[in-house]
C-alpha cells in the first residue's frame, strides 16, 4: 500500500511538470513533442507501443499457432504497461531487429525497446536507458562435435557468425581478431548458416543462445561467458518523464514479485531459475 501511494504521489508531479513544460511551449510559440508521459497519465485507455523482436526464443518470439510474438520481453512490457497506467493500459507489440530498433524509436513509431539491447557507452550517447533489467553475457554456439570449447579456441581459420547491428559483432572483432566474421540480418537466419555450415560458431548473448538450444540440442555453448551484458529498456532521450515511469514500474514489478515470476516462466528451467 505505501508503494502504491508513492507511485500515484510520483504521477501527479510528473503531470504537473509536463503540464507546466506545455504551457511554456505555448507561450514561446515552439513546438513540442508529444510527450507519452501526458498519454499515460490522461487517456482513458492509453495505448503503449513496444518494439519487441520476434526472432529470439525465451525473448521475443513469434509463437505461429497462438499467432501473437511471446516472451520475457514480452511479458515485461505487459507487466511495465500494467503498473504505469494502472491497469488501463494497453501493448501495442510491434516487431524490430538489432538494425532497425534505435530509428524506429527515435522516429516516434515505438514508445520504448524492450529487445535484448545491451547498454553501451555508445547507444547511451543516442538513446536513455532505464536500469538494468536483465543481466547477459555474450558467449558461443557451436555444434556438439565442434573444437571449440571457449574464445581461445578461435583461429584465423574459424568464420564466427554475428547479427548485424549488435554489440556482440563488435565484441568478437575486438576480442577475437583474427577470425572472420559473417554479419547477418537476424537470428534466425544466423541460426540457419551455423546449422548449413556455413560458420563455426553463432555469437550473441547466452540467453539468446540457450533459447536456441531449447529448440535443438545439437548445439552447446563453449566455455563461459566472455563480456557483461546488461540489457535495459531504451527510451528516447526527450522522453524525460516517460523514463522515469518506466524505472519506477520496474521497481515496483521486482518489489512485488511479478518479475520473479515472469524470469521463472522462461527460465526456471532452461537456465536453472538463477539470473
Amino acid at each position: 500500500m505505501r508503494k502504491f501511494k508513492k507511485i500515484k504521489k510520483f504521477k501527479a508531479l510528473i503531470l504537473l511538470f509536463s503540464a507546466l513544460l506545455f504551457l511554456v511551449g505555448c507561450g514561446t510559440g515552439t513546438a513540442t513533442v508529444p510527450n507519452i508521459a501526458d498519454r499515460v497519465l490522461t487517456q482513458e485507455k492509453p495505448v503503449l507501443r513496444w518494439g519487441v523482436k520476434a526472432d529470439t526464443k525465451l525473448f521475443g518470439y513469434y509463437n505461429i499457432g497462438k499467432g501473437e510474438i511471446e516472451g520475457f520481453d514480452v511479458d515485461i512490457a505487459k507487466a511495465l504497461t500494467d503498473v504505469m497506467t494502472d491497469g488501463r493500459g494497453e501493448v501495442e507489440l510491434i516487431e524490430v531487429t538489432s538494425k532497425t530498433r534505435i530509428p524506429l524509436l527515435l522516429n516516434g513509431n515505438i514508445d520504448g525497446i524492450v529487445a535484448t539491447m545491451t547498454i553501451s557507452p555508445a547507444r547511451e550517447e543516442v538513446v536513455d536507458f532505464t536500469q538494468v533489467y536483465f543481466d547477459a553475457g555474450q558467449s558461443l554456439l557451436v555444434p556438439n562435435d565442434s573444437h571449440l570449447n571457449g574464445l581461445d579456441d578461435l583461429t584465423a581459420e574459424d568464420t564466427v557468425i554475428a547479427i548485424k547491428g549488435s554489440t556482440s559483432a563488435q565484441n568478437i572483432r575486438d576480442l577475437a581478431q583474427q577470425v572472420t566474421v559473417l554479419e547477418l540480418e537476424n537470428y534466425s537466419e544466423g541460426f540457419v548458416a551455423l546449422q548449413s555450415g556455413q560458420g563455426d560458431a553463432l555469437t550473441t548473448d547466452n540467453a539468446i543462445l540457450l533459447g536456441m538450444i531449447s529448440e535443438n540440442n545439437n548445439y552447446r555453448l563453449a566455455g563461459e561467458n566472455f563480456t557483461e551484458e546488461p540489457y535495459g529498456i531504451a527510451i528516447s532521450p526527450e522522453q524525460t518523464e516517460f523514463l522515469a515511469l518506466a524505472n519506477e514500474a520496474l521497481d515496483t514489478i521486482q518489489e512485488n514479485g511479478v518479475y520473479d515470476q515472469i524470469y521463472d516462466k522462461w527460465f526456471g528451467e532452461v537456465l536453472g531459475g538463477e539470473e
